[in-house]
């Protein structure tokens, strides 16, 4: 009996050991799966991970790319539409450049045509004094001088204002005016007594050639005579003039100024200047014209071999150089100017901005109306330019 127990002692005690180490070799078989299992979930945990960081990471990369695509071309569309403004603004301001030039331009113009038509009335009004003054003064020196020979006959003659007195001092003052006027010229004086008219004066070029004749008489008559112009015709065919001028004290009935009737000219002592300078430069056309058309074709020749000559494109090529020369000076100076003129405005921009910050500050401390702090002539014109 007790080695039946003991034998199943044994046999319990052994099937208890036998358990036990099936039980640890089983545990150890299962501590080796799970940490089989356990290392391979992790590796495949780690995989997954580096997977989606590296996923991350390139769809980080890529959002970058595509953000950096969008703000280059942000970029590239902000600097395009500021080139335009740019050149807009570049376009407003020389437009107004231009303005402002055509502006002073008829500006100075009609002060010209203003300047110009008070120097003429002036020059009429100080010719007619002139001339009022030269006659007044050839009239004393007339009287003087025959004062000295017949002292009781010219005080008569002053006391009663003898014509004859007067119509030869119109003839010596228009003698001496063209004399003084056109020293080239011949002026005969046609002697008392003698027939024909006053004065002869002979035509001559820069040449020194004789071109024609204008024959002159002096009138200071209170009326004018009927039979004045056709005696002046006789006069000029039998000197051989080409013009005929009377220079009258008294116009006829149907002339209020100088002109031509029945082929002879008629103008006051005031006129008598101009109108010589008129008929003596057409006096000298007609002598050139009539000139010009001897041997004709020998000039032709003469002007289209000059016209063809080195000397004629070489004197053309200087003149269009120093044409082309100044050009681009004057543009080089317009752009230099403008870009000058551009980056004051650019500091004057920035004065002005930081001046508004400035006020902002102190009227929001101290009140609107307490300091007044305008850089310009109204806070309206302020505002308006730090606006623009």
């Amino acid at each position: 009996m007790l080695d039946f127990k003991k034998n199943k002692d044994d046999e319990i005690r052994r099937k208890e050991e036998e358990f036990s180490t099936e039980r640890r070799r089983q545990q150890d078989k299962f501590q080796q799966q799970l940490d089989a299992e356990l290392k391979k979930r992790n590796e495949a945990l780690e995989e997954s991970i580096r997977k989606s960081l590296t996923g991350d990471f390139e769809n980080q990369i890529r959002i970058l790319k595509d953000s950096n695509s969008e703000n280059e071309e942000k970029l590239k569309l902000a600097r395009k539409k500021e080139l335009e403004f740019l050149q807009k603004e570049k376009e407003l301001n020389t437009r107004e450049e231009e303005l402002e030039l055509s502006t002073q331009r008829k500006l100075q113009e009609e002060r010209a045509k203003l300047s110009e038509e008070i120097r003429k009335i002036e020059e009429q009004k100080v010719a007619a004094k002139e001339s009022e003054y030269v006659l007044r003064l050839k009239e004393l020196e007339k009287q003087l001088d025959d004062q000295k020979k017949l002292a009781e006959e010219m005080k008569r003659k002053a006391e009663q204002g003898s014509m004859q007195l007067q119509g030869e001092v119109q003839e010596l003052a228009l003698e001496e005016m063209l004399k003084i006027t056109f020293p080239f010229d011949i002026i005969s004086e046609v002697g008392k007594g003698v027939r024909g008219a006053d004065c002869i004066q002979t035509i001559r070029n820069n040449l020194g050639l004789e071109c024609g004749k204008i024959i002159y008489e002096s009138k200071r008559a209170e009326n004018f005579g009927t039979d004045w112009i056709e005696k002046l015709k006789r006069d000029m065919r039998s000197q051989g003039a080409d013009i005929a001028v009377i220079v009258t004290k008294t116009m006829p009935k149907d002339m209020d100024q100088f002109g031509e009737k029945n082929g002879v000219w008629i103008c006051s002592f005031t006129e008598a200047k101009a109108l010589a300078y008129i008929l003596r430069d057409s006096i000298i056309k007609v002598y050139g014209a009539a000139k010009s058309q001897e041997n004709k074709g020998e000039k032709m020749q003469m002007l289209y071999t000059y016209l063809t000559s080195n000397e004629f494109g070489e004197g053309w090529k200087a003149i269009r150089e120093g044409f082309m020369g100044m050009k681009i000076s004057i543009q080089k100076e317009r752009d230099a100017m403008e870009k000058l003129w551009k980056a004051r405005e650019k500091q004057l921009e920035k004065v002005l901005l930081n001046a508004a910050h400035i006020r902002g500050s102190i009227e929001g401390i101290a009140g609107l109306d307490s300091i007044d702090m305008n850089l310009l002539d109204t806070p309206e014109e302020n505002e308006d330019d730090i606006a623009h």
